[in-house]
């Protein structure tokens, strides 16, 4: 019996010995790998290209993030030239079509104008026709059409076209407004038509 005891324990004892080499074998890569030179070594280098590859990853960012910011800005303001068109390109068509109605405004202002003529038509047709002429006034004031041209106010090249100039000895009303012969108007604060008008001009008698 102990005979076989000894056997076994010498056929274990190959096994215990290959064992025991495995785990000091294995405790030394460790240790080789934590404090070998060259290991280490070889970490500095991988934490530099992990570095480098950073520096890299970074840049790489911010021309993205730039190149991003960029297309964005240059969305933005094509968007903003856009409206910017269609809003010119709105108050062009809209101006244009109000235009149309300006002759009908003379003509009502050319009626108006004779009040002792005005007053004799037919009290009925006079009614209807001053009701279309503030409609006509109702849709101008809603779209920002004003009239301009008044007596008495100073002439203004820029609202008024001069027709004629009327000698006056009152030097107060030099450079007036005499007369308004066709109402002028805006849109907004854009002139659409020009008042035409008889304007004062001074002259001492001789």
């Amino acid at each position: 019996m102990s005979d076989e005891n000894d056997k076994k324990s010498a056929e274990n004892k190959p096994l215990e010995s290959a064992r025991g080499d495995s785990a000091e074998s294995d405790d030394s890569e460790v240790l080789e790998f934590e404090f070998n030179e060259d290991g280490e070594e070889d970490l500095k280098k991988t934490l530099k290209k992990l570095r480098e590859g950073l520096k890299v990853a970074k840049k790489e960012k911010e021309e993205y993030l730039t190149g991003w910011q960029k297309e964005r800005a240059e969305f933005a303001n094509y968007k903003k030239g856009e409206n910017d068109r269609k809003a010119m390109l709105s108050e062009s068509m809209r101006e244009r079509i109000l235009t149309r109605f300006l002759s009908v405004m003379d003509s009502f202002n050319m009626a108006f104008a004779n009040k002792e003529a005005w007053e004799k038509v037919d009290e009925n047709w006079r009614k209807g026709v001053e009701y279309i002429y503030g409609q006509m006034n109702t849709v101008f004031d809603e779209y920002g059409v004003k009239p301009i041209g008044e007596i008495g106010e100073k002439f203004d090249p820029n609202i008024h076209q001069s027709m004629e100039l009327v000698p006056t000895d009152q030097k107060e009303l030099d450079h007036t407004v005499s007369q308004v012969i066709q109402k002028g108007y805006k849109l907004g604060e854009r002139v659409m038509r020009a008042a035409r008008v008889n304007v004062y001009e001074h002259k001492t008698s001789p």
